[in-house]
C-alpha cells in the first residue's frame, strides 16, 4: 500500500510523523501524530515539498521479495498465482503488487507462467514437473490428472503429439494455456471425484494419471485421435 508521510522526525527504526494520507492524492485517511513506520524491508523515495518532506512507502524490496520467495522454494513451493503472493504480501494493493511482479520479472526472480500464475526461477530450473504445478495452480480447488495423448503416450500407445503439450482433464472449465515449459489443455470432465480417485494413479509428480483404461475412455469421449491408438499397447499394461 501507498502512503503519504508528513514527517517530523526520522528514527533510527523507522519514520514518525503526521498527517499520512491515503494514495490516491484525494486519500481519506489521516492517521494521528507520533505514527511510527517501520523502515526496514521498503523502499523509500523522498522528494521536498512546501510543508515537508513526502516519502512514499511502497511496495516490499526485492531483497525481501527474494528472501520469502526462496523460503518457499526451499520448502518445494515454486509456483504462485496472484492471489497466493498477495497473501505472502499483504501491505500491497492489488495494482502496486502487480507492478512490483511485473518488475521481479523483469529482473529474472520470477517469469510470467501465464496470466494470474508466476514462477520463482531465480535460482535456475524450476523441475521437470514445473508444468503440472502450473496446471495444478490454474485449476486450484478441482480435480484433475494428466489424461489423453500425454497419458497414453506415456504409457506406449501413442506416440505423434508434441513433447511439451500437457493434455489433463478436470473438474473445472476447460482451456488451453501456453507457458515457457509448454502448452497445458484442460478438457472439462463431470466424472465423480470417487470415480477419478478409483481409475487414476500416482506417479511421483504433482498431477495423478489415468490408468490406460481411462486415458483411453477419456479420449473416446472426446473424440479424437483415437486412431493413433496401438490397442495392444492398452491390452499388454
Amino acid at each position: 500500500m501507498w502512503r503519504l508521510l508528513l514527517l517530523l522526525d526520522v528514527l533510527s527504526d523507522g519514520f514518525e510523523g503526521c498527517n499520512a494520507l491515503e494514495l490516491p492524492q484525494t486519500g481519506t485517511e489521516v492517521f494521528p501524530i507520533g505514527l511510527r513506520v517501520p523502515i526496514s524491508g521498503f523502499r523509500f523515495t523522498e522528494k521536498q515539498c512546501s510543508n515537508g518532506v513526502s516519502v512514499y512507502l511502497g511496495a516490499m524490496e526485492q531483497s525481501v521479495a527474494i528472501k520469502t520467495l526462496a523460503e518457499w522454494a526451499r520448502a518445494g513451493r515454486v509456483v504462485f498465482t496472484v492471489g497466493d503472493l498477495a497473501k505472502l504480501f499483504p501491505a500491497d494493493q492489488r495494482r502496486t503488487l502487480l507492478a512490483a511482479l511485473g518488475r521481479l520479472v523483469d529482473e529474472g526472480v520470477l517469469a510470467r507462467a501465464c496470466r494470474g500464475v508466476y514462477v520463482y526461477v531465480l535460482t535456475g530450473d524450476p523441475g521437470s514437473d514445473v508444468i503440472e504445478r502450473i496446471a495444478v495452480a490454474l485449476r486450484r480447488g478441482h480435480y484433475s490428472y494428466t489424461s489423453l495423448e500425454s497419458a497414453l503416450s506415456e504409457y506406449g500407445a501413442i506416440s505423434q503429439i508434441p513433447v511439451d503439450r500437457l493434455t489433463a482433464m478436470t473438474t473445472g472449465r476447460s482451456g488451453v494455456y501456453r507457458t515457457p515449459w509448454g502448452t497445458i489443455e484442460f478438457t472439462h470432465t463431470k466424472r465423480s471425484p470417487a470415480d477419478i480417485l478409483e481409475n487414476t494413479r500416482l506417479v511421483g509428480r504433482p498431477l495423478r494419471m489415468a490408468t490406460p483404461q481411462a486415458a483411453w475412455r477419456d479420449l473416446k469421449r472426446v473424440g479424437r485421435n483415437t486412431h493413433l491408438v496401438d490397442a495392444r499397447a492398452l491390452a499388454d499394461d
